[in-house]
């Protein structure tokens, strides 16, 4: 799927003189029948091609591993370490910087990377996450999304109808009927197994493309925010 990837050249980048680079980082996990184990990486890179459609931004390509240990009882799923990811991100940021971007955004498509507030928080250069809560809160109000934001944890309503807008070939048949909601109290203890057998936390059958594509404009809309914060 090449429009998941940046295909500018390296005249390109020298003629956009970009400051800010958008680094997606996705996650290798199962997310229920209807969904595909790439699912974060595909939206995390989404929504860094469209914010790099709007804005002049550097748009790396995408992580596409990273910290799913709490969904290791289901076939496909890989994981790293937190320090994997922290120094992964983290030898980026540094190129970048030595190649003259020292602003980075990470675009983020997995809940459980939780490193990366770390990440952001320790950098000594100018560095944000993004989408936050409120990026999501908001893009969720936006378009009407029925489901809360902690009942629609996994492969339910938001991600299911960002990806039936933006790439509706990845959708299998069966989220019309792959609702399950539960509470997750000892998630990190137990994993996600001692929850749901179907690995859905969420109402997918609420998703719609109209939904999902309001999801996507909106965030691309609060980035200018996030440009705002890192400065000129």
């Amino acid at each position: 799927m090449t429009d998941l990837f940046p295909l500018a050249t390296t005249a390109d980048e020298r003629q956009r003189a970009a400051s800010v680079a958008v680094l997606p980082i996705g996650s290798f996990e199962q997310h229920g029948a209807h969904l595909p184990l790439a699912t974060d990486t595909v939206i995390a890179a989404t929504i860094a091609n469209a914010v790099a459609a709007a804005y002049p931004v550097l748009h790396l390509p995408p992580v596409p591993i990273s910290c799913s240990h709490e969904h290791a009882g289901w076939a496909g799923t890989v994981s790293i370490s937190a320090r994997t990811l922290h120094a992964v991100v983290t030898d980026i940021a540094d190129s970048l910087s030595a190649s003259g971007v020292d602003r980075l955004v990470l675009v983020n498509g997995h809940g459980g990377n939780y490193v990366l507030s770390n990440v952001v928080q320790e950098a000594t250069r100018p560095m944000a996450l993004f989408p936050g809560v409120a990026d999501w809160q908001a893009a969720h109000t936006a378009a009407g999304l029925r489901t809360s934001l902690d009942d629609d944890m996994h492969a339910g309503e938001l991600e299911t109808s960002i990806l039936l807008h933006a790439h509706p070939h990845l959708v299998r048949p069966g989220y019309e009927t792959a609702d399950h909601v539960t509470d997750r109290e000892h998630l990190l203890t137990l994993g996600l197994r001692a929850y749901t057998e179907s690995g859905v936390v969420g109402r997918p059958s609420l998703a719609s493309a109209a939904k999902g594509h309001v999801v996507l404009d909106t965030l691309v809309q609060r980035f200018a925010g996030v440009l705002e914060v890192l400065g000129p």
